[in-house]
């Protein structure tokens, strides 16, 4: 069904890793089921990151820490044993309260075959937007801890959304996600990943003083994988954003057909054949 230059851990965990390279970033695309994950391997994909928003929609739940954590470890499991790439899995803030629980959590991500996490410092509904910085340190290093004792290196993408939520005056947020990613490095953090930031000399500036592989996020209007290459970025993600093209599609042309009783693709769709192939091959 898939093919594959190793089904080891291990081996793909290191893989994943090698992958990450300043000025050679790796395009990673986010899918959200196990067919869109086929579709980007299929496409010469690397690897492949599940997109926590498209993986909560597609299983009827809102974005941001309200999908329990057993259904996302089911998918997890799915696309991991769907395609032959390196799978890095979105497990939002962790599913759980506290470093216990962020431990159980990667626990069930290893053993679903995933061998990267992202993991973020929003708090959702919450007065204060970020988590503690000590408490967000203590959880990736339970993240690192369990990685450690599964003797899998893990690739533990630590995120912090100062830009993306806007935390402090503008003239501080450099310095503030400087200073978590450093407290996440420490903690075991493999590579820090920082959206909402699409200015390439604060990009360059972010690459500039990490010292782990930096993740940007791109879109739409948003700068090219060539522009953040130049700027030392090591790996370039697109997040929900083709969960969110796929369920626009749907939208458009159900709109058309109960309202005027045609259907006009409003893409090329993949035909029948094709996509039974990507599961009978």
């Amino acid at each position: 069904m898939t093919t594959s230059t190793t089904s080891n851990p291990r081996d793909k965990a290191l893989l994943l890793h090698s992958l990450h390279t300043p000025g050679r970033p790796l395009a990673l695309a986010n899918g959200w089921d196990v067919a869109s994950a086929r579709i980007i391997e299929e496409a010469g994909a690397a690897a492949v990151a599940t997109t926590s928003c498209g993986v909560a929609w597609s299983l009827g739940y809102a974005d941001g820490d309200r999908l329990p954590r057993e259904l996302a470890l089911a998918l997890i499991g799915r696309i991991a044993s769907a395609v032959g790439v390196p799978v890095s899995a979105d497990i939002e803030s962790g599913f759980g309260e506290g470093a216990a629980g962020v431990a159980d959590t990667v626990r069930g991500v290893l053993a679903a075959g995933a061998v990267g996490i992202n993991i973020e410092d929003s708090l959702v509904d919450r007065p204060a937007q970020l988590r503690d910085l000590a408490e967000q340190a203590e959880r990736i290093a339970a993240a690192r801890r369990v990685a450690d004792e599964a003797d899998v290196p893990l690739f533990v993408n630590a995120r912090t959304d100062v830009y993306l939520r806007g935390i402090g005056e503008p003239e501080e947020r450099l310095g503030a996600a400087l200073e978590r990613a450093a407290a996440f490095i420490e903690a075991g953090a493999s590579g820090i990943f920082v959206p909402g930031v699409t200015d390439l000399a604060v990009v360059a500036q972010l690459a500039k003083n990490i010292s782990v592989p930096l993740n940007i996020l791109t879109g739409p209007g948003g700068p090219s994988v060539a522009e953040l290459a130049a700027a030392g970025v090591a790996r370039v993600s697109i997040g929900g954003r083709m969960a969110e093209a796929a369920y626009g599609v749907v939208r458009q042309e159900v709109r058309e057909f109960l309202t005027d009783g045609t259907c006009t693709p409003a893409v090329d769709g993949l035909g029948y054949g094709d996509l039974q192939a990507l599961f009978t091959s």
